[in-house]
């Protein structure tokens, strides 16, 4: 595997760098002012950056007492299968570690077939044997 040199900072990327990862990977498109506001409005961020290009991000949003959601865990296709994830979820991971205290819950919702890799971090699927099946709405016009 080929290494890369890249820098990892625990910053937001900009509201048009999100948009365009965001695009990248096939997600939904949002308004740019709806962007800056999600991300200003977040618990934690991490980018990690290949010279000044953006190539992977993750955030944790929550109340920042009970609950914590980790969101935004996205690596752009041509960096895939580099350990960018790994990265990413080793800052999350760290951050948690210090801002979650006993008692609280952090939750996510994997992108289908990624779920074995949250599971190395000691998440379950809900799977509705002893908790609910997760579910969510997405708002579209």
């Amino acid at each position: 595997m080929k290494k890369l040199n890249y820098t990892i900072v625990n910053e937001p990327p900009t509201a048009d760098e999100y948009i365009e990862l965001r695009h990248k990977v096939a997600w939904d498109s949002v308004e740019q002012s709806v962007a800056q506001n999600s991300l200003d409005n977040s618990l934690f961020n991490v980018s990690i950056r290949q010279e000044e290009n953006l190539i992977g991000m993750a955030r944790v949003v929550g109340d920042g007492f009970i609950y914590f959601y980790i969101q935004d865990v996205l690596v752009s296709p041509e960096y895939q299968g580099y350990g960018i994830g790994r990265e990413l979820m080793e800052r999350v991971e760290n951050y948690l570690s210090k801002a979650c205290p006993e008692g609280s819950t952090v939750g996510l919702l994997a992108a289908k077939g990624k779920e074995a890799f949250y599971q190395h971090y000691e998440f379950i699927a809900r799977d509705g044997e002893n908790l609910g099946k997760g579910m969510c709405r997405f708002v579209r016009k």
